[in-house]
């Protein structure tokens, strides 16, 4: 009588403990579109002010020398979302809009984070810009995410009376071809497929569908992939925001800080909701944005970095970066080796115990034993990127930072740690230091052979210039 009683003693003592049913951490990956490197706080930023996007630095790691693996949207989020340099399948190019194209997209050889984690046991969720394929094959739920909420184009407008389209091919159906053009922007949101009639501004919205999917995924591993297009043009804001950046002269720059605004106070939001739901510890958070800002469009400042959006000196690739996971990763760290977007994904796996595609192999790292202080070295040894058609390959090697223009054979090598302006050509200046661009040159072609020999899809700029002809023609018809 005795022993039954111990062991039910023993069997209550164990099922009165709380279970950890969600012994994997969660996944965040919160992506900003066109933010400039020194628009947010934690990289100096007095103008804009970003309080809860800064926390993700001082309560985590900050990058500082944190890159994208492409200067544009699309290709960006490709190699981000496989954790393979995009060129290797051939997205070179931001996908054209035609959801006839199966091509336009990732491949499905190729697998996205989504798709590696579902075996792992998590749900995961898109909310947000998709831009990565708008045939149906490619789309979302095709993709390893079990909850879309957003919309399938590289550009949305953000208040709700302005998505007067149900769908894309409403869109397509008007007869004038710049209509066509600019029809995506004016798509009203999908829930998975189905449309839904929203009352808020966009951004708000997106912030809102990430602390529900929070709320109904706390038990369970999650990935969100929260992919808002703020602050991509078109510079829209409400009064509220606007009003809140008043410090700021009026015109595109005090709309832009309101954009960003509108983010961190998402961003406040999401990590809120994370404490209220007691999973604050175990979730990993990541903020980066896309590409640099493009400063004279929508009135971003990519801070001492040369360059901008579409370009490969540091304005365009080198983005604010910061992760945070207050159960592993230290408070407060700065870390100043390179790091690129690639490595979220094998950062992931690594940490979900989902196996990697041996014929497909990543070209990130998992940064946790970098950050945690187990691996003293550096994660990469060297950085590569790739624009088909400028015809420029870029690298960067330490403090070595090599470009060269085909095109023009135009060579050229900086020290990012003497001048992360990138203002002095070494390559000019003697010898030794034409041999460490030769060097670096030859490391750069090499990785090349690996890539694709050219992009999969004809892209957004070719598309538009077809778009552009149309128009034309039809402007003769209409004068007929």
């Amino acid at each position: 009588m005795n022993k039954f009683i111990l062991l039910l003693s023993l069997l209550t003592v164990v099922v009165s403990q709380p279970v950890l049913s969600n012994e994997k951490p969660n996944f965040i990956i919160i992506l900003t579109d066109d933010q400039g490197y020194g628009d947010v706080g934690f990289n100096g930023s007095k103008e804009i002010i970003t309080p809860n996007i800064d926390r993700i630095a001082t309560e985590g790691a900050k990058f500082s020398n944190g890159y994208v693996s492409y200067a544009v949207c699309g290709p960006s989020r490709a190699g981000l979302l496989t954790g393979r340099y995009q060129g290797r399948f051939g997205f070179d190019r931001n996908p054209h809009m035609d959801p006839t194209d199966p091509t336009a997209g990732v491949p499905l050889d190729e697998k996205m984070i989504s798709e590696v984690l579902k075996p792992a046991g998590y749900t995961s969720s898109i909310i947000g810009k998709w831009h990565m394929g708008t045939h149906p094959t490619l789309r979302p739920n095709k993709r390893g995410f079990d909850y879309f909420y957003g919309f399938l184009s590289g550009g949305h407008r953000y208040f709700p009376e302005d998505l007067i389209y149900d769908s894309v091919e409403q869109g397509l159906e008007q007869e004038n071809p710049k209509k066509q053009w600019l029809s995506w922007y004016y798509t009203k949101i999908l829930e998975n497929e189905s449309i839904v009639e929203t009352d808020e501004y966009l951004t708000d919205e997106l912030s809102t569908a990430a602390v529900e999917f929070i709320k109904r995924e706390k038990d369970n591993p999650f990935f969100i992939y929260l992919a808002y297009n703020a602050p991509h043009a078109p510079m829209q804001a409400t009064k509220e925001y606007l009003d809140r950046n008043k410090h700021i002269p009026k015109g595109k720059r005090r709309t832009y800080a309101a954009m960003v605004t509108a983010v961190d106070d998402g961003v406040g939001r999401i990590l809120k909701t994370l404490k209220e739901q007691g999973i604050d510890d175990n979730t990993l958070v990541v903020f980066l944005s896309d590409n640099g800002g493009p400063e004279t469009k929508n009135g971003s400042d990519n801070g001492p970095l040369r360059g901008a959006k579409g370009d490969y000196h540091e304005g365009g690739i080198r983005v604010p970066f910061a992760m945070r996971w207050p159960a592993k990763i230290p408070s407060g760290l700065v870390y100043d080796n390179p790091v690129i977007s690639l490595d979220l994904m094998a950062t992931f796996a690594a940490l979900a115990k989902a196996p990697i595609n041996p014929n497909k192999p990543l070209d990130g790292v998992n940064l946790l034993p970098y950050l945690t202080g187990t691996n003293k070295g550096a994660p990469h040894d060297i950085l590569f990127w790739r624009n088909f058609d400028k015809g420029i390959v870029a690298a960067r090697e330490g403090n070595n930072k090599t470009l060269f223009i085909k095109k023009s054979n135009k060579k050229e090598l900086y020290n990012l740690e003497q001048d992360i302006s990138e203002s002095r050509n070494l390559t000019k200046e003697n010898k030794q230091h034409q041999q460490t661009f030769d060097t670096q040159q030859s490391k750069m072609t090499e990785w090349e052979s690996g890539l694709a020999k050219e992009p999969a899809f004809k892209g957004l700029i070719i598309a538009k210039k077809e778009n552009q002809k149309a128009t034309k023609a039809y402007k003769k018809q209409q004068q007929k």
